[in-house]
């Protein structure tokens, strides 16, 4: 069986995450949403995305092919529905459909035609970017009973001080000589090669992935994600690193979402809660105007290769697309577009060459190279954020 995650009727809501990757390999708990279903499934995946990213993520279609909505977190009804699947049966959540079988031949889909299952209730979706944090203990839950299941930790240190020790999970390769790993609230996974330096404090649901790095001192609130290949420090609550993002300095970040090499400069903070306690509205791009979370605690959704300088302060709910660099004294606004620079005094048009000069200086010093699939992504998502910029 061939399966293909397809982005669905959320994309939009996801961006600007979704600008770079299709919806399936956005990060929520340890694993993207698409290692999650070739885990479960126990294939490899392609996927169904917008034109321009389609070159970076091709898609594989075979003589017959399950198609399932990426933004969907699989679980064990969900899988034995999908598993079982025929042909004309279709599985629904509501209007929205989770999965069917299509045979390559078939462009045009009449799901009237169709058997309807209905969508376990248990199963999370993941709708709006809020999203990412707020199922991200559930998620780091499964995913760690996913990934530890038969296996055996390495042993904890003997100077590091641990609560709740069946909880806590440690990699091959990972150094954690002296900090405070409390597994009381939720699991704790401590990835490949990756190191948590002297005197860190962390309380889960927690994932540090593989070869990432928390500096010393960190104080660390679950449930919070960091991704592989990512420095961080300082005080973090309830947010998601994507992954090769760097927050190595001490400042505060709560209920928040980072993409990928993006870098918040030393002090940087984000304020997660409106002095009025009021619910916090983020930017949405498909209405183009700020929407309702139903939260209160809501902080910094932050695109690829972002970046900012030193004490930079951003307001509760404040969304910074692709490739922007904000600086200055100042909160700078709620909605930052894609390929912007400068901060509250204003705003103006990040070139692509600068920005690209950047961006293959910073994944040279990771080992990873900006290539013509990269350039030609971002050069789209400048062209699709240009209504956004000020003229």
């Amino acid at each position: 069986m061939n399966y293909i995650l397809f982005d669905g009727p959320y994309r939009n809501n996801l961006l600007p995450f979704t600008y770079t990757r299709p919806v399936a390999d956005i990060r929520v708990g340890i694993l993207t949403l698409r290692e999650k279903w070739e885990k479960h499934l126990g294939y490899t995946t392609t996927s169904v995305t917008e034109d321009y990213l389609s070159e970076k993520f091709p898609m594989v279609e075979l003589e017959q092919n399950t198609m399932i909505n990426g933004a969907y977190v699989p679980n064990e009804s969900l899988m034995g529905l999908i598993q079982n699947l025929k042909s004309q049966e279709a599985i629904f959540d509501g209007d929205v459909v989770v999965a069917f079988v299509a045979s390559e031949e078939e462009k045009d889909i009449d799901f009237s035609t169709f058997k309807v299952i209905s969508c376990p209730k248990e199963t999370i979706c993941i709708k709006n970017i809020w999203d990412i944090f707020k199922y991200n203990g559930e998620a780091i839950a499964s995913d760690f009973d996913l990934l530890t299941k038969d296996r055996q930790s390495q042993p904890i240190p003997e100077q590091t001080v641990a609560f709740n020790s069946e909880r806590i999970f440690i990699e091959p390769g990972a150094e954690l000589p002296l900090c405070v790993l409390n597994a009381t609230n939720g699991p704790i996974y401590i990835g490949k090669h990756s190191t948590i330096m002297e005197g860190s404090m962390i309380r889960g649901p927690f994932a540090l992935c593989d070869h990432s790095t928390l500096k010393m001192g960190a104080k660390i609130y679950g449930p919070t994600t960091v991704g592989p290949h990512c420095k961080v420090g300082g005080e973090v609550n309830n947010s998601v690193f994507f992954g090769f993002s760097n927050k190595a300095h001490d400042g505060f970040l709560g209920n928040s979402v980072i993409g990928e090499w993006c870098n918040l400069g030393a002090d940087t903070n984000t304020s997660n809660l409106k002095n009025n306690y009021a619910e916090v509205r983020l930017w949405n791009y498909d209405t183009e105007n700020f929407a309702k979370t139903g939260l209160q605690f809501c902080g910094l959704m932050m695109g690829d290769h972002s970046k900012c300088g030193i004490n930079t302060m951003f307001n509760t709910g404040t969304v910074v697309g692709v490739s922007a660099n904000v600086f200055g004294s100042g909160f700078p606004r709620n909605f930052v577009p894609s390929f912007s620079w400068g901060g509250s005094s204003g705003l103006s048009t990040y070139r692509t060459e600068k920005a690209f000069e950047v961006a293959k200086v910073v994944m040279k010093r990771r080992g990873e190279e900006l290539t013509s699939s990269d350039t030609d992504i971002l050069s789209h998502v400048f062209k699709l954020s240009e209504k956004f910029r000020p003229i």
